[in-house]
């Protein structure tokens, strides 16, 4: 109760500063998604990789997954400098990072059509899920206001816990890339 009221107390002070601001651009980063020790949600979606689009009767589950380390990278837009940085170095360094007992999907709301032919172009040993409607980037905390997903990792347990989660992952910054590595190998070790 008290931090319900703390809430009401914060945004009636907001208030008069958003009305005053209300036709310029003002954003707020929710911060949501399951947290570190929370079950990840579920989702099914449609996927694409290098030798093509996924069968439309066959849809990535991540619940198919249980029992494996499962990384979900929720990113921008393919064929985009940050986004292409990003999913070159997962290829680049697949196997340090993540390993054959790892499992990496990205998600954007791309299409599998443009999916196949970015992950064709980078040749991506891992699926691009294609989440149009956001409805899974926004369970995750990863959509954007302006119909793009922010650049979030997720870690999933073989538990299905979520066990690391950056929600500003840094696709220009070698620090994010041995971070998410401390974290697979973390998980794979536990």
């Amino acid at each position: 109760m008290r931090s319900y009221t703390a809430l009401l107390i914060l945004m009636a002070a907001m208030a008069p500063c958003v009305s005053a601001q209300k036709d310029s651009a003002v954003k707020a980063v929710m911060m949501g998604g399951p947290e570190v020790g929370r079950r990840a949600p579920d989702f099914s979606l449609p996927w694409a990789n290098r030798d093509g689009m996924g069968p439309v009767e066959s849809p990535y589950q991540l619940a198919s997954d249980r029992g494996r380390t499962v990384v979900v990278a929720f990113y921008p837009k393919d064929f985009t400098k940050g986004c292409t940085a990003q999913m070159q170095t997962f290829a680049e360094q697949y196997d340090s990072l993540f390993g054959p007992e790892v499992t990496l999907v990205g998600i954007s709301a791309d299409s599998v059509t443009t999916h196949s032919r970015f992950a064709a172009s980078l040749r991506l040993p891992f699926r691009l899920l294609s989440d149009p409607d956001q409805r899974v980037s926004k369970q995750y905390a990863s959509k954007d206001a302006g119909g793009y997903n922010r650049r979030t990792v997720y870690v999933i347990g073989p538990d299905g816990r979520v066990k690391y989660r950056n929600m500003k992952f840094n696709a220009l910054d070698p620090r994010a890339y041995s971070e998410l590595r401390e974290a697979v190998q973390a998980v794979r070790g536990s």
